[in-house]
């Protein structure tokens, strides 16, 4: 049997403030998985993800990518492993043009030439983004700023792609644009949102993490479809929305 994508083993962690945000949490994502991540505020979930590429270390428990694990003599390749769209594309786009900020990643890992630009182009088709490689990302939209961030860790061939609340801020059609192009994606993903309807809409997989550990997992019809356990967790679908059976 080949690793899972993902392997989180009773992983605990403390801030320097003494603040305890994990508490031996064990999760287990197996490779073309799609599962959101779900809870409130505080919950541990921004704690975890920057425990997926060595971001934060130091506490107990062990976190492997595709059976590699994540320590610093594998920090490089387990950063091209774990391909991390923040909720802010601005945070990842400061290149002149749509092109130099896809190529930047994979041209730090040493590509170049016809392999550097077969790389980008590939990332910019896969988000529907072609047209606009060489425009200034600022004069994108929010949206297709979004979808250019999703272009730049996709250039680097991720096994995992994790997504900070990609929903927001995203009008009706962004939203949409951006669902059908995930869904076309050949990867693993981990997409923390407070947004249950997307998390319906592209995970078939859901957990629940509050208080520093995994309080439920299971399929999302499940989760959302437990008003209780939502209720106690602070999780709240939208009026109106229901959960098919």
């Amino acid at each position: 049997m080949s690793a899972p994508s993902l392997l989180v083993e009773r992983l605990a962690f403390a801030y320097p403030d003494g603040h305890q945000a994990l508490y031996g949490v064990d999760l287990r994502v197996e490779r073309g998985e799609r599962v959101a991540l779900l809870g409130p505020n505080g919950a541990g979930k921004t704690t975890l993800v920057l425990h997926l590429n060595g971001i934060l270390a130091g506490g107990a428990g062990r976190v492997s990518v595709g059976g590699l694990a994540v320590d610093q003599a594998h920090l490089q390749e387990v950063r091209r492993r774990v391909g991390i769209v923040f909720q802010d594309p601005d945070d990842q786009l400061f290149m002149p043009t749509v092109r130099q900020d896809v190529a930047f990643g994979p041209a730090n890992l040493g590509l170049r030439g016809a392999d550097l630009d077969a790389a980008v182009d590939r990332a910019l088709a896969a988000v529907g983004m072609s047209e606009f490689a060489d425009r200034p990302p600022h004069h994108l939209s929010f949206g297709q700023r979004r979808r250019v961030a999703v272009a730049t860790v996709l250039a680097m061939d991720p096994e995992i792609l994790v997504l900070d609340e990609p929903s927001s801020n995203l009008d009706p059609a962004g939203r949409r644009e951006l669902a059908e192009i995930l869904q076309s994606l050949p990867v693993t993903i981990l997409m923390v949102t407070h947004d249950l309807p997307y998390a319906l809409q592209l995970c078939e997989r859901s957990v629940i993490l509050d208080g520093g550990v995994i309080v439920a997992d299971g399929a999302t019809t499940m989760i959302l479809g437990d008003d209780r356990l939502l209720s106690r967790h602070r999780l709240e679908l939208p009026y109106g929305f229901s959960v098919p059976n």
